[in-house]
C-alpha cells in the first residue's frame, strides 16, 4: 500500500485517472464463499467500511468526481458501497458485475474441491471445469437471517470476464482523454481482471493483485504506459 496521496488530485488534473473501489464486507467475504452474481447485501461492518472509504477518498481527491465519471456494478453490495461513500447516483454498468463463478457460486474452495472430486482453484481451473452435478438453484440463510437464492449455472470463462472488462475501459477512454478522474465501484475479481487489461497482462495474473474490502486503487498513464499509481489504499 502507498500511503501518500498528496499528488493524486494534481495528477488527475493533468491526465486521466481510474479509481477502483471494492465494495465493503459481506457475509460471504468473511466465510470465503464465492460471491459472483448472487445479490448479497453488505454486513453492518461492510457499511461502516464504505463510510470510512468516503473519508479516504475525500482526502485523496478533495475536488471530488464529476457526476458523469462515477460508475458502479449493478449488484447491491456495490451500489450500497457507492451510496455510503457519497455517490448516490452512479451510472450502473453490467460490465462491472462480478465474475460469474457458475457452479462454484455460494461455495468455498474446499467445498467445491470436495464436491468435484479433486483439488480446484478458480484462477487455474475456472468455473467451466466444474462438474454438472454442482448445477442447480438452492436457498441459504445469511447470518442476518435473510434468505437468498443461489444460482449455479455454467459460469463465465476468465477470458470472457476479461473481454467485458476491456469493454469498460474502452467506454472510459473518452473521459480519460479529457483528463477526468473516473471512479469504478465494483468487486475484487472483476476490478483485478480490469487492471490486467489496463496493463496489457494475461488475466490470470489478476490473482496476484490483492484488493481488500472497501479499499481503493488508482490506475494512470505514465510516460506513455498504463501503470498502477497506488494499490489497496
Amino acid at each position: 500500500m502507498v500511503h501518500s496521496h498528496s499528488n493524486a488530485s494534481n495528477d488527475a488534473s493533468r491526465q486521466g485517472l481510474i479509481v477502483l473501489l471494492r465494495h465493503g464486507q459481506t457475509a460471504w467475504s468473511v466465510s470465503g464463499q464465492h460471491t459472483g452474481r448472487t445479490d448479497i447485501p453488505l454486513t453492518s461492518t461492510g457499511e461502516q467500511q464504505a463510510v470510512q472509504a468516503r473519508s479516504r477518498l475525500d482526502q485523496a481527491f478533495p475536488g471530488g468526481f464529476a457526476p458523469d465519471a462515477v460508475y458502479s456494478s449493478p449488484l447491491k453490495r456495490a451500489r450500497s458501497t457507492a451510496e455510503l461513500a457519497g455517490f448516490t447516483a452512479p451510472t450502473l454498468l453490467q460490465g462491472l458485475a462480478e465474475w460469474d463463478y457458475g457452479r462454484a457460486e455460494g461455495r468455498t474452495r474446499d467445498e467445491v474441491s470436495d464436491a468435484n472430486g479433486h483439488d480446484w482453484t478458480l484462477w487455474r481451473d475456472g468455473p467451466e471445469s466444474l462438474s454438472p452435478r454442482l448445477a442447480g438453484d438452492w436457498d441459504t440463510t445469511l447470518p442476518s437471517g435473510e434468505t437468498i437464492t443461489v444460482h449455479n449455472g455454467p459460469g463465465e470463462m476468465l477470458d470472457d470476464a476479461a473481454n467485458r472488462a476491456g469493454d469498460v475501459l474502452e467506454q472510459l477512454t473518452p473521459l480519460l482523454d479529457e483528463g477526468k478522474t473516473v471512479l469504478l465501484v465494483a468487486h475484487a475479481h472483476i476490478l483485478r481482471i480490469l487492471t490486467t487489461r489496463w496493463l496489457g497482462l494475461d488475466p490470470h495474473t489478476a490473482r496476484l493483485f490483492r484488493l481488500d474490502t472497501a479499499h481503493f486503487s488508482m490506475l494512470s498513464r505514465y510516460r506513455g504506459d498504463n501503470v498502477i499509481q497506488h494499490w489497496n489504499c
